[in-house]
């Protein structure tokens, strides 16, 4: 047994295109002792690209807890171990938060390569605000829990980022419109960095009645963004958030607010806000 422990690396995986792998990781994944994959029939597809021999082993959700200690044995021991997900960053709604934690209390050194995170690259293309947000992970399954945990977020300031899973996406939309109302800004981003990537950037009404409509738009990869909220933004409603759109295309905010206001009947504080986020999405 060495005396000094082993290194736990932390290793971001591409979301799709495999060339977006850094030159480091795949330096790293072929010298360490032990790669720990969420699924290891996912990643042997980009272990077999690469040509990459090493060992891997299985570390998932359902034994993340047993498979903790013998792991941290094996980096006790002196061997290195890279942690890896199905894709992206490990530990962003995927397995590791229990080893990670396991090898700082161990005195394990833990060392992170960057790379691909699916939450970050949508956020990066939205358009929406990104000085601040909130990533939020995938919502509860049932729509009852699900409509009782967009309410609690419903105030929220910052970008909102979620994910979802293909077979829930029509449902998990169509309760974020009945919370967040359908004149929330929203960007809908599928498949990123693979061949049917698609990024739109629209009202939430708009964007769930075009995901119910288009079954390719229910397939793969989902990150679902909102704008933060703006003061009463969500009683605006969805033929004023129209009205606004079309008006901010050809006038100034406070002037397409105002003409706005007199057409709708609505506040025009409240269609200013909403203008306003028009335009940084524009």
């Amino acid at each position: 047994m060495s005396n000094q422990p082993g290194v736990l690396y932390v290793v971001a995986t591409p979301i799709g295109n495999l060339d977006d792998l850094s030159p480091r990781a795949l330096l790293t994944l072929n010298e360490v002792s032990l790669i720990a994959a969420e699924d290891t029939r996912h990643s042997s597809k980009l272990l077999r690209h690469f040509g990459i021999l090493t060992p891997a082993t299985a570390f998932h959700e359902h034994n993340e807890r047993e498979k903790t200690a013998e792991l941290i044995a094996f980096l006790r021991a002196g061997k290195s171990l890279a942690l890896i997900s199905d894709a992206g960053t490990p530990l962003v709604s995927d397995p590791g938060y229990r080893l990670v934690h396991a090898a700082h209390a161990a005195a394990i050194r833990v060392v992170p390569l960057p790379g691909a995170c699916a939450a970050i690259v949508a956020l990066s293309a939205s358009g929406l605000p990104s000085d601040r947000f909130a990533f939020e992970g995938f919502p509860p399954l049932k729509s009852a829990a699900r409509l009782s945990w967009y309410e609690a977020l419903v105030h929220e300031p910052r970008t909102l980022i979620f994910y979802e899973s293909p077979h829930r996406i029509v449902e998990s939309l169509q309760d974020m419109v009945a919370v967040f109302s359908a004149a929330r800004v929203a960007v809908y981003a599928r498949e990123l960095t693979k061949q049917f990537e698609t990024i739109r950037h629209a009202t939430l009404g708009e964007i769930a009645r075009w995901v119910e409509a288009d079954s390719n738009q229910q397939r793969g990869e989902i990150v679902v963004l909102l704008h933060g909220a703006a003061p009463a933004a969500a009683e605006t409603s969805e033929e004023a958030a129209r009205i606004v759109r079309i008006l901010i295309k050809e006038l100034p905010v406070r002037q397409a607010a105002a003409l706005a206001a007199e057409i709708t009947g609505q506040k025009k504080n409240q269609l200013y806000e909403l203008a306003l986020q028009f335009k940084q999405g524009q």
